[in-house]
């Protein structure tokens, strides 16, 4: 295919008459560096140079014109320059500023009328008007008739050439809405790449949200466990200590004073509900945390709903704007159409890039099928994971409820737990308490047995006394049978005698604190007294002070430290 010539010549006769003036119609097309050094001249066929011109003038263009787009003049040789009528050939040459010839018309004459040729008479169209048959004919001369014809044409080609410029123009502007459109269409498409890039995104965040969770999940459930194990040891403990307290409490009840027990545990427990008070208060804080991240997480979830319905409208005006471009082509396409056969190359090109923009236009709505087909897809991974994410958080508030609940009973279990300790101290200290009362009157009875024995010195009873004291002397102070001898015959006799405050005490105390004391005792304690009792054995008459014996032993067995 030739290359387009950058000025093309219009229009251009066979014969022109040298006693009018000529008109010579050109184009120039964008490719065309218009300059007002441009000229055209009338040349005779076979010329070799563009100095060789009969005539020329210059190349001028309309009002507003502009470098680069392609626009229709006509030049106007005076009759008085031009050449005479002969048979030589003539041409028009359009020469730029450089001297560069840059187009060639045909070639052309200049001849003059015939007289007969050159009348034309307008009878018919005379008798048309009128509607007269003898009326005047006017007879013209056949060049004017020509001329004004050909004046009527070149308007009607100039009307052509204007409708024809709009329809350029309106398809340039067609263009550029066109070029418009698709570089909107592609800054949205790049705007829906990222928001499908950020919710892509938010998504891995919201699955590294979940394993983050599953991992908090698996660590409360190990802390669970530890405390699951803490409290059956505290329970086992607590079983042992309780049974520890409760035999304690058998065995001091009448010692413990009720009205300051009850007045110490009525400040524990306010101290106790201070404490769980401020537990609850915690635990309430941390609840509320928690909140407010899952409720900032469904915000997120909410917003990237929000998101994908705003894509959704973008995407439904795109279409509606495709559509009055659609609409707007075809009305512009008939209107090209309306042309005569001179656009036919320029349709041909209009429906080339048409055909373009449809295959534009269906590649754009597939991807954008793609793109919507990717969100709806997302956006159902957005719905699981939330719901998924909601299952996750009542599992885990449950789990939490079971955590607080454990944690609330081991508070309690540890509460009782001190308390019982407490009580178990407070049980010893008694126990010492008492323990110091009963030495005290042990002392206070040794005391009155040396005096009872010497008022038997006195009386003269040490004499008959002097074969046991041997006795007691052989038998040796460890040795158990002497206990259980003694242990027979203290029993009638401590319930026949009389007994005292001292005595009635230690007869409460249960068997256990008395083998356990006895353990404990001096032994220097423990072997005055059966040197006591050996001595008070063999004497009938002296059964007034044995009882009274017997049980100051007694009374130190009891006393002795349990712990």
């Amino acid at each position: 295919m030739d290359k387009q010539p950058a000025v093309v010549f219009r229009n251009v006769g066979q014969l022109y008459f040298p006693q009018t003036r000529v008109e010579c119609h050109y184009s120039l097309t964008s490719e065309h560096g218009w300059s007002s050094s441009d000229w055209i001249g009338i040349f005779q066929m076979g010329w070799s140079s563009v100095k060789q011109y009969h005539t020329y003038t210059w190349a001028l263009v309309p009002e507003g014109y502009t470098e680069g787009t392609s626009v229709n003049h006509c030049a106007v040789f005076r009759a008085s320059y031009l050449p005479s009528p002969s048979a030589v050939e003539y041409q028009f040459v359009y020469v730029d500023k450089e001297g560069k010839v840059c187009a060639r018309s045909r070639p052309f004459t200049f001849c003059a009328p015939k007289p007969l040729e050159e009348l034309e008479t307008l009878k018919e169209e005379q008798d048309e008007e009128d509607g007269e048959e003898e009326d005047l004919m006017l007879v013209i001369p056949r060049a004017q008739l020509l001329q004004s014809r050909l004046e009527q044409s070149l308007k009607k080609q100039a009307g052509l050439q204007r409708a024809l410029d709009d329809a350029k123009k309106e398809a340039e502007a067609e263009k550029e809405t066109s070029k418009r459109a698709r570089l909107e269409w592609e800054t949205e498409r790049q705007a829906m790449k990222e928001e499908i890039t950020e919710l892509r995104d938010n998504l891995r965040q919201s699955c590294e949200m979940l394993k983050r969770l599953e991992e908090k999940h698996t660590d409360v459930r190990y802390s669970q466990e530890i405390q699951s194990s803490e409290l059956r040891k505290l329970v086992a403990e607590k079983g042992e200590s309780l049974q520890q307290v409760q035999d304690l409490r058998d065995e001091v009840k009448v010692l413990a004073d009720r009205e300051e027990q009850a007045n110490m545990e009525l400040q524990r427990l306010k101290e106790r509900v201070k404490k769980m008070s401020s537990q609850m208060k915690h635990d309430e804080e941390k609840r509320k945390s928690l909140q407010v991240e899952v409720e900032a997480s469904a915000a997120e979830l909410h917003s990237l709903q929000e998101q994908l319905e705003a894509s959704d409208h973008v995407a439904e005006g795109l279409r509606k704007e495709l559509r009055d471009l659609s609409t707007q082509r075809n009305h512009t396409h008939a209107e090209l159409h309306q042309v005569r056969l001179q656009v036919a190359q320029f349709t041909l090109q209009l429906s080339d890039q048409d055909l373009a923009l449809r295959e534009e236009r269906a590649t754009w709505a597939l991807e954008r099928e793609a793109y919507r087909h990717a969100a709806e897809v997302d956006k159902k991974k957005v719905q699981d994971l939330s719901c998924e994410l909601q299952r996750k958080e009542e599992w885990l508030q449950e789990e939490r409820t079971e955590r607080d609940n454990l944690e609330a009973e081991l508070g309690r279990e540890k509460v009782l737990l001190s308390e019982a300790k407490r009580e178990l101290q407070e049980l010893k200290a008694a126990l010492r308490k008492v323990q110091k009362g009963r030495e005290q009157e042990l002392l206070h009875k040794q005391d009155l047995v040396t005096c009872i024995r010497q008022l038997e010195m006195k009386l003269g009873i040490g004499e008959e006394t002097d074969p046991n004291n041997t006795e007691v002397k052989r038998i040796s102070p460890g040795s158990s049978s002497e206990k259980q001898d003694l242990a027979p015959s203290a029993a009638p006799r401590s319930a026949s005698s009389s007994s005292s405050p001292e005595e009635s005490s230690t007869s409460e105390i249960p068997a256990e604190t008395l083998s356990q004391s006895e353990g404990d005792e001096s032994p220097v304690d423990s072997q005055d007294e059966k040197s006591q009792l050996s001595k008070a054995q063999p004497g009938e008459g002296k059964q007034l002070i044995l009882p009274e014996l017997v049980n100051p032993v007694l009374s130190e067995l009891a006393d002795s430290p349990m712990w």
